[in-house]
């Protein structure tokens, strides 16, 4: 048991992070206020919420640059829909104002005319003593994102197995460049192989977020290509593994191109995409802000990182089972023919 432990728990953290990920709601939010630009006068503004529960009574404002704005009626529709209706003060000194209903908001939602120096908001007006804005165990609701923001739970952890089992090949080549061990030589062959495999799930999981966020499978995206591009390095890889048939000479052969294997690797995927001149789509590369810093919560990350462990935990078994497989294979070959 002692050396099933880690199996055993790599097992765990995937079951447990891929049914909370699918399970757990996504905060209230607001997503859409129409129309998006307010000036002095009478407006009528349609408020549509997600997981919101709208009731009559509901405290809806305005909010711009620390003045409150109340509505002079609301009418709630549903759960998730609300008309309210405001005269708007001129004097209001941001360009952009908040939405708030309930205990969800939108920032910057409506463009404002009719700038100056201020206004007078009357008594009462704004969130009251019970605006708290606490909610149950929930993901954040991110505009474009929203529910596929669970997929980050399953397209990331493949690609940080991915990297573990690369490493673990390029590990395996140097040694066997320094041994002429042909053991070493095996393990980076298979480990490269296992690691090919969370690449083309870390491509289709990363597609399948694309087309829902982008409107595209695929876009002409840096790190999109970046990871396309090294695929087919490492399936190169094989096809050169294939074309030679000494052992010996393959071996030293696929370790030294192995080698550069994993430096165009790190290039395409992790500096490249992350030069300011790039431009590109994902967060964190071509100048964009890193996507933790808007979208990872607390409450992402409690499933996030036990993810990810699990998965490489997983990749890293999978080339272990294959490693001593093949290892067996090799035994019965010698065995069979002294």
């Amino acid at each position: 048991m002692k050396h099933w432990w880690w199996k055993i728990l790599a097992v765990v953290l995937v079951l447990a992070a891929s049914i909370t990920a699918l399970k757990v709601p996504l905060k209230p939010a607001l997503v859409h206020v129409s129309p998006d630009r307010i000036a002095p006068g009478p407006v009528t503004l349609e408020i549509t919420g997600y997981n919101t529960a709208f009731k009559d009574g509901e405290r809806v404002f305005l909010m711009n640059d620390g003045q409150y704005v109340c509505p002079s009626g609301v009418e709630v529709v549903n759960d998730h829909f609300l008309r309210a209706r405001f005269e708007v003060p001129a004097g209001l000194k941001a360009n952009l104002t908040d939405v708030y209903a309930g205990r969800v908001h939108m920032n910057g939602a409506l463009f404002t005319e009719g700038l100056g120096k201020g206004i007078v908001a009357p008594q009462g007006c704004g969130p009251g003593p019970k605006f708290i804005d606490l909610f149950d165990f929930a993901f954040p609701n991110r505009n474009i994102l929203y529910e596929t923001i669970r997929n980050l739970n399953f397209h990331v952890p493949m690609w940080f197995t991915m990297m573990v089992l690369f490493g673990i090949s390029v590990v395996a080549s140097i040694r066997a460049l320094g041994s002429n061990d042909l053991r070493h030589d095996m393990a980076a062959d298979l480990s490269a192989r296992t690691g090919l495999v969370f690449c083309t799930l870390g491509l289709i999981t990363g597609s399948i977020w694309a087309r829902a966020t982008w409107g595209a499978w695929w876009t002409n995206d840096v790190k999109l290509n970046g990871a396309a591009v090294s695929a087919l390095i490492y399936l190169a890889y094989l096809v050169l593994r294939g074309s030679v048939p000494e052992p010996g000479k393959r071996a030293r052969l696929a370790a030294i191109y192995n080698v550069f294997a994993f430096v165009l690797l790190i290039l395409f995927i992790w500096i490249l995409p992350r030069l300011n001149a790039v431009d590109s789509l994902h967060p964190g590369n071509g100048g964009n802000p890193a996507f933790s810093n808007y979208d990872l919560d607390s409450t992402l990350r409690v499933v996030f990182y036990p993810a990810v462990l699990g998965w490489i935990g997983i990749g890293v078994w999978m080339y272990t089972l294959r490693l001593r497989l093949a290892r067996l294979q090799h035994h019965l070959d010698d065995a069979n023919h002294p």
